[in-house]
């Protein structure tokens, strides 16, 4: 089958590799639409933090944004998943510590992450293998574009949960990429009334496609009362600036990383009793994110910029953008 490999930082290539087969407890899903993520781009570029501690090396098999059709099943797995439209979790817990036993398998000590950590080959290809337990099935309400979009929805979705918001909550998401722009959407759909700081004109003007009025650069962004801010960034000041802006009382949900530490007063938590919270992984948002999907009452599919080939791919992880591309921060591969 064909598959996308980083061979090195600053190369990718597809590749015709062996396919996979179905070990017990296992299944071979037929690979329909996948999409690349900041991760992804990580792996080219050579700056993923687990390529520089041994969780991952070089020749990788990335993608952990996926949906697809169930083709074969391994021993001990029921064999009704075949032909079955499905997602699945990234993080594969050992299944036997004790936190995958309390239902923490995204963290996991010894975790495979499909795509990612561990070697376990990822979904950037004609098919992946992985364990049945992992799949989410999805309904027929949640197309191909919809599917791709559930694993990155799930880290959105379990941030607006951290951030506990209640209707008529003011809300700041910091940095308007695909997570934030997706905790956006969450946030209003809990009815929140959501705020966006944006780092420059371009992506504001695009979240204000999505319906968002308040789309503010740091220049102009009002003070009201933040009950909760989410900090959806890569940049290593903005938690200091979340705990800056949060109300006392307030909540703030960490799911964006630096490339570099990010440095907090704690006092700044302590003194206004403020409740932080890190969101590492969707996995247990992945139900709630499709059944939101299945509903309607989030649509992802405006962030897709362009759905490409797989042989399209390593000229964009290079940074180019195909013709026609929109404004949107996600590019889809279909296979």
């Amino acid at each position: 089958m064909k598959a996308l490999v980083i061979t090195a930082p600053g190369h990718a290539e597809v590749q015709d590799v062996a396919a996979p087969v179905a070990a017990p407890g296992e299944v071979v899903v037929d690979v329909q639409r996948a999409g690349i993520c900041g991760t992804d781009l990580e792996f080219f570029s050579g700056d993923m933090a687990y390529l520089h501690t041994g969780h991952a090396a070089y020749p990788m098999r990335i993608g952990h944004e996926w949906m697809g059709t169930v083709s074969a099943v391994g021993a001990g797995v029921d064999p009704a998943w075949i032909g079955r439209r499905v997602t699945g979790d990234t993080m594969l817990g050992c299944g036997a510590c004790r936190r995958c036993e309390h239902g923490r398998q995204h963290v996991c000590e010894r975790r495979l992450e499909l795509g990612i950590r561990g070697g376990k080959p990822g979904a950037l290809a004609e098919q992946v293998a992985t364990p049945a337990r992992s799949l989410h099935r999805l309904p027929d309400a949640v197309d191909e574009a919809t599917g791709a979009l559930v694993e990155p929805g799930g880290n959105a979705f379990r941030a607006v949960q951290g951030a506990a918001l209640r209707p008529g909550d003011r809300c700041l998401v910091l940095g308007p990429g695909t997570i934030g722009l997706l905790c956006a959407l969450f946030a209003r759909a809990a009815g929140a009334e959501v705020h966006l700081l944006a780092r420059d004109g371009s992506s504001a003007a695009f979240a204000a496609t999505l319906g968002f009025d308040d789309v503010w650069t740091e220049e102009r962004l009002p003070r009201p009362p933040w009950d909760a801010v989410i900090d959806a960034s890569n940049s290593p000041l903005l938690p200091a600036r979340a705990a800056d802006l949060v109300e006392p009382g307030g909540r703030i949900a960490f799911i964006g990383l630096a490339g570099t530490p990010s440095l907090i007063d704690t006092r700044d938590l302590v003194l206004k009793d403020v409740t932080a919270v890190g969101v590492l992984s969707a996995s247990p948002g992945l139900a709630g994110t499709i059944d939101a999907y299945a509903a309607g009452v989030v649509d992802p599919r405006p962030l897709v910029a362009a759905t490409v080939s797989l042989d399209d791919l390593p000229a964009i992880l290079a940074g180019a953008r195909p013709p026609g591309a929109g404004p949107g921060p996600k590019f889809h591969v279909a296979l």
